[in-house]
């Protein structure tokens, strides 16, 4: 099963593309126009990690991110600010050692619209590699009927083991705030603006070329009173014949004074596949974040409901000029 996996990952790359269970801690994978987009703060800096079957895989999927970004010219811009972040991906799939590498610049543009609403434009540029050990690998043709055996020849031919590619990526978000208890986001964006190809093979043919992935979210933070801030929300892509469906809610609870230290906890359910539940705490804007895929499909059956594991980590913080700036979505 794991050798089939490999295969249909070579041969196939039309796959969707990396992502975590929690997108709305993965801000500048989810949308570009996220960028420098921070209404309780002026700058953030965070990491995720994910960690996917490892119950039914030899070698389960890791994917690890790290971003930061941050407003810049907000006193400069009338009513508006610019946004600039960094992006790294890195992700290791499966027995074949299926690695991928993309390093991302964005850069986002925020206009106020009045006094309760916000618009914003972003883009990124990157750099992607992706690469695999052929000599880890086995294919159909080389099974003799009982076991793989890789001293058998075989017809599928990789001409590169090796590709790199320039990458794009757009979207827009909007944020309507009409008191300081009330705060709502959506946005969409695409993904692979550009088409960059990605195969192994000897292509002469449009084939290999990456398809757009579609993303929207929507985002909502309600103060229902001095001690609970809810954030109900809801993520969907799509790229090729792949579609995903995330919804659900999770919860601050103060457990002091003026928000200093508080408790995290939610669950997520992604549409005709897991439930997620996550739990976390923050401390002095310093957040922290687990959650794990409970599998709820027919691959329950063979991974005993054990999905995959997730951890975020983000540090929000103010200039030293403005520690001052009032947040423009509910806040302890």
């Amino acid at each position: 099963m794991v050798m089939m996996l490999c295969l249909q990952t070579v041969v196939v790359l039309q796959a969707q593309d990396l992502h975590f269970s929690q997108f709305f801690n993965s801000p500048l994978t989810t949308n570009p126009a996220n960028t420098g987009f921070i209404p309780d703060a002026d700058y953030r800096i965070g990491a995720n990690y994910r960690n996917q079957w490892s119950s039914v895989m030899t070698v389960p999927y890791k994917t690890i991110s790290i971003f930061g970004d941050a407003q810049v010219f907000r006193n400069k811009l009338e009513n508006g600010w610019l946004g600039l972040g960094l992006l790294v991906l890195n992700d290791k799939a499966g027995s074949g050692s299926l690695t991928s590498t993309k390093i991302y610049g964005s850069v986002a543009y925020h206009q106020m619209l009045g006094l309760s609403s916000l618009v914003s434009a972003g883009f990124n540029i990157g750099w992607a590699n992706k690469r695999i050990d052929q000599t880890k690998l086995k294919y159909p043709d080389q099974f003799d009927g009982k076991f793989f055996d890789s001293n058998l020849p075989t017809s599928v031919v990789l001409t590169n083991n090796n590709v790199s590619y320039l990458d794009v990526q757009a979207g827009m978000n909007y944020a309507y705030f009409p008191h300081e208890n009330i705060y709502i986001n959506a946005g969409y964006s695409i993904q692979h603006v550009n088409r960059p190809k990605e195969t192994f093979f000897a292509d002469k043919t449009n084939n290999g070329r990456i398809p757009f992935r579609h993303t929207a979210f929507l985002n909502a933070i309600l103060k229902v009173n001095d001690r609970v801030i809810v954030n109900p929300n809801a993520y969907f892509s799509t790229q090729a014949l792949a579609t995903e469906l995330v919804f659900g809610i999770n919860g601050n609870y103060n457990l002091s004074e003026f928000g200093e230290k508080q408790l995290l906890a939610g669950v997520y359910y992604r549409l005709g596949d897991a439930i997620v539940p996550m739990l976390g705490f923050e401390i002095k804007n310093i957040q922290f974040a687990f959650s794990y895929d409970v599998t709820l499909s027919s691959l329950s059956k063979f991974n005993g409901y054990r999905g995959a594991s997730e951890i975020s980590i983000i540090k929000k913080g103010f200039y030293p000029d403005n520690v001052d700036r009032q947040s423009i979505c509910p806040k302890f």
